[in-house]
């Protein structure tokens, strides 16, 4: 998994509440378990007519922002079915920060399991991130996760917490597996152990 030091970027105003993984994902792009290739399908129905033909003005299509990486949302954002496909599919796209007022547990848990930061901020917060993403390309912010401080395009600042595990595992680039091998010698001690203690298992 890639490591979420410090990350600067654009930041895409998307203020709807209750955005579920469907949105974010339909069910018809659920085919594949590669990680890759998924962008195509993120918030499709937002993005396009039933006919497949392109709506105007979907936020991340504006030329502005097809290239963010923050993502300011609504509260209850990742609601609906615990598809993995979410994440990865706004990973895909290049959104490696989301900031919401709420957060579904199971689409929050599994952002920081596959490298995204999501970040709650009381609604107040909120607004002031929309203010400063209304600015299109101007609207860069830095998230600064080592210190857990939001950075805007005028300096201000907005402190945020993060349970200290997930920021360790997102700092050292850890997921599941990684935090596995990081105690390879630990396992291999006690295979051995075990392969002479007990030689017929």
């Amino acid at each position: 998994m890639e490591k979420f030091t410090t990350l600067t970027g654009v930041a895409a105003p998307l203020d709807l509440v209750n955005v579920d993984t469907d949105m974010i994902i339909p069910k018809q792009f659920l085919k594949t378990i590669k990680r890759t290739g998924l962008a195509e399908g993120l918030f499709y129905d937002m993005r396009h007519e039933p006919d497949g033909s392109v709506k105007e003005g979907f936020v991340l299509d504006q030329p502005a922002y097809r290239k963010a990486k923050v993502l300011i949302a609504g509260e209850n954002f990742g609601c609906g079915s615990s598809r993995e496909h979410a994440p990865w599919a706004l990973l895909d796209f290049g959104i490696h920060c989301i900031v919401a007022p709420s957060f579904a547990d199971i689409f929050f848990n599994n952002c920081f399991k596959n490298g995204i930061l999501p970040i709650i901020l009381p609604r107040e917060e909120i607004a002031k991130l929309l203010d400063d993403a209304a600015r299109g390309a101007n609207a860069t912010i830095t998230v600064d996760l080592e210190n857990q401080v939001i950075t805007g395009p005028d300096g201000g600042s907005i402190a945020f917490d993060v349970d200290p595990f997930r920021k360790h595992c997102l700092i050292d680039g850890l997921d599941d597996i990684g935090l596995t091998l990081e105690k390879a010698d630990a396992i291999a001690a006690f295979e051995k152990a075990q392969e002479t203690a007990q030689p017929w298992l």
